[in-house]
């Protein structure tokens, strides 16, 4: 008998599972709050530089301004530079024998050494207009340089949690991941300094990692094969209800220090909710904790409605199936490489995640120039990721996991490339590619939480999250800074992001399928080979299709 009979035996589906998806809900709606706040967080509104005397209308473009800013090549008042002497009285000074256009031809201009004014009819407060921090001009590059250090803080922590879930417990580690963004982002919306924030922010997306690695396989495994589509893809939404909510949180909260207290307080209620989250049965039999595990197993039994009691499912009959389960080796990174096909398995989907997380935030983070103000751009990618939900539920049943993953990542490519040859005066046919990027980056990032987790074996299931996570994090962190390639080709970044999507889509297509297959909870049964079934099979119940 194996874990799957157990499960069949208290319910593989029911109340039980029911309520722990909807416990696990919040972790789900947090990570979008966090994860795509530089869009409000980081924005950075209209400047010019702070000038003695100026207007107190910033949007008045008179002769005074004109006087003290050159223009940009688009006709623009410059945002950086002032001239170095006002022009305000250069027809009164003008030698009769020279021409206007000979002084104005090259007109002595320097950077802004007052500060800068800021256009705060849109963000009362951003961490581009902080006082003394200033991140734009010559400093922009801190400004991306946040969202990077954000994400690189993901990709430690989803190595952290990866390895020490696996070793410890996931409900635990998930407690370890509420407590320590709540502390942490509350850090981060008091930061003094930009250093200070770009710590604070680093730490609190490692802390934030810990939701990634952990929900997803937490509610996987006490599912049955034929309900973790449905849950997943269920589950995924309420990450498209934190997208959309975060359109709504940032329209009302246009100071950044409020806007981050306001994603990090509902921690706090997260913590007490974990009071009912079940810890994994699956790996607490792996881990020799049969007594635990038939705890939670009888519990599950009683919610589901099933007629089984101490008789029917006895502490023995849980040990014996702890016996064939049990890990007598600790899980380490490296025996994710030791054996051949999860050498294999690793290395693939370490690009795919690579390429998901890439495009996914190239395409999020850039909500300028489609027609639209920066909350209605984020309702609209909020509300176009539901669609793409049942996109994902339809295909990985019928077409399965594997040509789902190519698929998605192969429409966000052609999107992306698509978009590449719009002019400038085809706006609206712009803005409708990357709506059509947007939902097909977000299906296969759905899909690639359902596939990796089935991919990998229980006793190396958050390793193996937990090291595709940090390459797809690596992916997350590049992708705000490839967006200031612009300065050397304004195509280039939508270019790199359509070029990685493509390469991930066809590294897809060398993962084995997992539709319909047992979640395997050894190495041993990831190296057997997995014998294929038919779409008839797959309609079947589960009892029937498995030999």
């Amino acid at each position: 008998m194996g874990f799957e009979e157990l499960l069949e035996q208290v319910g593989g589906f029911g109340p039980f599972q029911l309520r722990n998806v909807a416990l696990l809900a919040l972790p789900r709606v947090l990570l979008p709050l966090h994860f795509l706040l530089p869009i409000f967080l980081a924005a950075v509104p209209a400047h010019r530089c702070a000038l003695p005397g100026a207007p107190a209308n910033f949007s008045h473009q008179d002769a005074w301004l004109e006087a003290h800013l050159p223009r940009e090549p688009d006709g623009t008042l410059s945002s950086c530079l002032r001239f170095a002497y006002p022009q305000a009285l250069l027809n009164t000074t003008l030698d009769e024998g020279q021409s206007r256009g000979e002084l104005e031809d090259e007109p002595a201009t320097v950077p802004c050494s007052q500060g800068w004014e800021y256009d705060r009819s849109e963000f009362s407060s951003t961490i581009a207009t902080e006082s003394q921090w200033d991140l734009v001009c010559g400093q922009k590059g801190l400004n991306k340089a946040a969202s990077t250090f954000f994400f690189t803080g993901v990709l430690v922590g989803a190595v952290a949690f990866g390895y020490l879930s696996d070793r410890f417990g996931r409900r635990r580690l998930l407690l370890v991941a509420y407590v320590s963004t709540l502390v942490l982002g509350l850090a981060s919306a008091a930061s003094v300094s930009y250093v200070m924030f770009a710590i604070t922010r680093t730490l609190t997306g490692s802390a934030l990692a810990g939701f990634t690695i952990i929900v997803m396989p937490l509610e996987l495994e006490w599912l049955d094969v034929e309900h973790r589509t449905v849950a997943g893809v269920l589950s995924s939404t309420f990450w498209t209800g934190g997208v959309m909510l975060l359109a709504l949180v940032g329209y009302l909260i246009r100071d950044w220090r409020w806007l981050l207290l306001a994603v990090t307080l509902p921690c706090a209620p997260g913590i007490l909710s974990l009071w009912w989250v079940p810890e994994s049965a699956r790996w607490l039999l792996t881990q020799g904790g049969v007594e635990e595990a038939h705890r939670y197993l009888l519990h599950c039994a009683r919610l589901n409605g099933r007629p089984v009691g101490e008789d029917n499912l006895s502490q023995e009959a849980v040990s014996k199936v702890a016996a064939r389960e049990r890990v007598v080796r600790r899980p380490s990174y490296l025996d994710l490489f030791r054996t051949q096909q999860l050498r294999h398995i690793s290395l693939c989907c370490m690009v795919v995640w690579f390429g998901v997380n890439f495009s996914y935030y190239g395409l999020s983070l850039d909500v300028s120039g489609l027609g639209l103000n920066i909350y209605q751009t984020q309702l609209l990618f909020g509300m176009v990721e539901l669609p793409s939900k049942l996109l994902v539920y339809l295909s990985v049943r019928h077409a399965g996991r594997r040509l789902t993953q190519a698929g998605t990542l192969l429409g966000t490519s052609l999107a992306l490339g698509t978009r590449l040859l719009m002019s400038s005066d085809m706006k609206s046919w712009s803005t409708t590619l990357a709506v059509i990027g947007k939902a097909f980056s977000e299906a296969a990032f759905t899909t690639a939480y359902l596939f990796t987790s089935e991919l990998y074996p229980t006793v190396l299931r958050q390793t193996g999250m937990g090291l595709t996570a940090l390459v797809g994090r690596l992916g997350g962190s590049l992708a705000p800074l490839v967006a200031l390639l612009d300065g050397v080709w304004l195509l280039l970044p939508k270019l790199v992001y359509g070029g990685i999507a493509l390469l991930a889509a066809c590294t897809a297509l060398l993962l084995p399928e997992t539709r319909q297959a047992q979640l395997p909870e050894t190495i041993q049964d990831v190296e057997r080979k997995r014998a294929p079934t038919s779409l008839q099979e797959e309609e079947m119940p589960m009892k029937q299709v498995q030999n």
